[in-house]
């Protein structure tokens, strides 16, 4: 037995505004992201007294925790880039159908449509 989905191509489809709009979010969070990693890069200066040793390692790790989600995030970033570029950006990297256009406004940088995002989610 085949199912077959429809999908509302008013709730999806991308006009040229659209993409533009996209594009140049993209290209803002990248640069927030390239901003703030190198932020993050400078080093951690620790303050004099008995705590500051402690305070700078605490310091050092929330700014490791920091960067990776930055590098996470622009990795992302880049990737949505790159399916813009080869115009295959706004389809679903699971079920190949449609992005939400309403869903890629809010994360641009988005793979899965609402549906696959929450059973990715919900996965053991």
């Amino acid at each position: 037995m085949m199912i077959h989905h429809t999908v509302d191509h008013r709730s999806t489809h991308l006009s040229a505004e659209d993409l533009a709009a996209l594009r140049e979010n993209l290209h803002e969070q990248r640069r927030f992201r390239q901003e703030q990693l190198g932020r993050l890069a400078r080093p951690v200066t620790p303050r004099p007294g008995p705590w500051g040793t402690g305070q700078a390692a605490a310091q050092v790790e929330v700014r490791v925790e920091l960067a990776a989600s930055a590098r996470m995030v622009l990795t992302d970033v880049e990737a949505a880039l790159r399916r813009m570029a080869e115009g295959s950006y706004g389809g679903c990297h699971l079920c190949r159908r449609p992005v939400e256009r309403e869903r890629l406004m809010i994360v641009p940088q988005a793979r899965y449509c609402a549906r696959c995002q929450q059973v990715k989610e919900t996965a053991p």
